[in-house]
């Protein structure tokens, strides 16, 4: 049998197990939980909250407070001195490295064997076999995968440890059916320094036959760029002509559609987006060309949700599954079996389904503005860009806003850090759509705006062109899964990358 004949086979048992979660989501979930309560009884954590006599989840969300990586990191600081069994029952000795968005210091996520292979691996065969349903005459497997991944080093703390991004600890311990087909070499993608790994995984790359391509839209740009300007191509197809499948995730892909569409110019390249974070994979694009994604039910992670008008409040009540509403934007409370238990990551989510579970990424907790109750979230913004790069022909590489503050001679607004692919010809059409279209999606930024007297005009920035990379250099946080906040409810971000702006 031929080896994507073969290949597909194996698929199809997992999207018949996929399509039983998706009829039956409640008694999924059940059974997850069940099984974390089991596994973690004997724990130092599960001893302290007694799960030998939790039942059910109603008892564990009364039991067990909600928990954020303040709470979480002494634990973590022992699991890292080598303590174990404190968290989860298996060894634990990877820390998956993640600055975020909501704090400027690293947190070092746990990461257990269970979480690796039953989630994390999990999630990349799922993304393979929904792009094999999709398009069943695939031959991806006859090619190489393209992984643009972070880095990693020792663990300073302990010799048989090692930190670093998420993406650098699975292609450390990738099964040999996928690294066998994994391109560049793993010395080369898991390279620190990002400027000089950029340059070698794009010489490495560009006389293979890569067939699909994995990493988070920004960088992955970065990659390709260097692909074409090598090349002298004009395009990635004109590279690697049987490109079928991009799989995308860590950062919204609105902003990067159209360099995208550009890069790839063909109907038949497939777009697939994961929702995955260090602490866990949620969810995958399920549907050809929907913004969506299904909540992926049976990886190891209970999910619970907290309403976001609920987030001020000392210990919020959460939701379950069968409680939440479409049309909705909940903050995600996840437990999972690397032993984070009620932890909030920091994401808040929108079901756009009930029947399946499907949703969108709104945003981050702490990733807005409401400096005047205009309460502007990420996917507020992602939306705007779009819609003004769609009407001015604009085309965006990276922006941030924060607020402009009132005084006794003006009201409030926002002022926005644009780095632009292609700036707009009239910056002003650009800045009026932006405002139409964000005054069409938040009624209370419009009741702001409406009058004039609370929130002007925002005042855009086109920033000179290496802005972004430069500030994240000199943060330390090129490459990987970093990126700069899009919003700040404050001005220090903001403020450092105006610095830059052309004369």
């Amino acid at each position: 049998m031929p080896v994507n004949a073969l290949f597909g086979f194996l698929m199809k048992k997992r999207l018949q197990q996929i399509e039983l979660f998706r009829d039956h989501p409640h008694e999924a979930q059940l059974e997850v939980f069940h099984e974390l309560m089991q596994a973690a009884r004997y724990t130092e954590w599960g001893r302290r909250y007694d799960y030998a006599g939790i039942g059910s989840p109603e008892e564990f969300k009364e039991r067990v407070p909600l928990q954020d990586y303040a709470q979480v990191k002494p634990w973590v600081d022992r699991m890292r001195r080598g303590e174990q069994n404190l968290l989860w029952p298996t060894d634990i000795r990877w820390f998956a490295k993640s600055s975020g968005t909501t704090n400027a210091k690293s947190k070092f996520i746990p990461v257990s064997r269970e979480a690796l292979e039953e989630c994390h691996y999990k999630g990349g065969k799922d993304l393979l076999a929904l792009h094999f349903s999709m398009n069943p005459g695939s031959k991806l497997y006859q090619g190489m995968s393209m992984v643009v991944g972070g880095s990693s080093a020792t663990e300073p703390l302990r010799e048989d440890a090692y930190t670093g991004d998420l993406s650098a600890i699975i292609i450390r311990n990738l099964p040999l059916w996928v690294e066998v087909r994994r391109t560049p070499v793993i010395e080369t993608a898991l390279m620190e320094n990002w400027e000089q790994k950029v340059e070698r995984m794009a010489r490495e790359t560009l006389r293979e036959d890569v067939r699909s391509i994995a990493g988070v839209p920004s960088w992955t740009l970065v990659v390709l760029k260097r692909v074409l300007e090598l090349t002298g191509k004009h395009n990635i197809l004109e590279v690697w002509p049987n490109l079928e499948l991009f799989m995308h995730g860590g950062v919204s892909f609105r902003p990067y559609r159209e360099q995208y569409r550009k890069l790839f110019p063909s109907p038949s390249v497939n777009y697939l987006e994961s929702y995955n974070a260090s602490e866990g994979f949620f969810g995958i694009t399920d549907v050809h060309g929907a913004d969506d994604l299904l909540l992926m039910l049976d990886y190891g992670i209970f999910f619970e949700f907290i309403p976001v008008k609920e987030l001020h409040r000392d210990q919020p009540p959460t939701k379950l599954l069968h409680e939440v509403e479409a049309g909705q934007d909940y903050a995600l409370v996840i437990s999972t079996n690397a032993g984070l238990w009620r932890y909030l990551p920091g994401d808040t989510v929108r079901f756009t389904s009930t029947n399946p579970y499907r949703v969108q990424v709104s945003g981050r907790t702490r990733s807005f503005i409401n400096a005047f109750g205009e309460e502007l979230i990420v996917e507020n913004a992602d939306r705007g860009i779009e819609a003004a790069c769609r009407a001015t022909g604009a085309v965006v590489a990276d922006y941030s806003a924060g607020p402009v503050y009132m005084d006794e001679k003006a009201c409030g607004g926002h002022e926005w850090a644009i780095e632009f692919e292609q700036e707009p010809q009239d910056l002003g059409a650009f800045t009026s759509v932006l405002d139409d279209a964000i005054r069409g999606l938040n009624s209370d930024y419009d009741a702001k705006r409406s009058t004039g007297q609370v929130l002007q005009r925002p005042l855009v920035h086109a920033v000179a062109p290496g802005t972004f990379h430069q500030w994240l250099k000199q943060q330390g946080k090129l490459g990987g899964q970093h990126k700069v906040p899009r919003l700040c409810n404050d001005r220090v971000i903001l403020e450092q990358l105006l610095l830059r702006i052309p004369a």
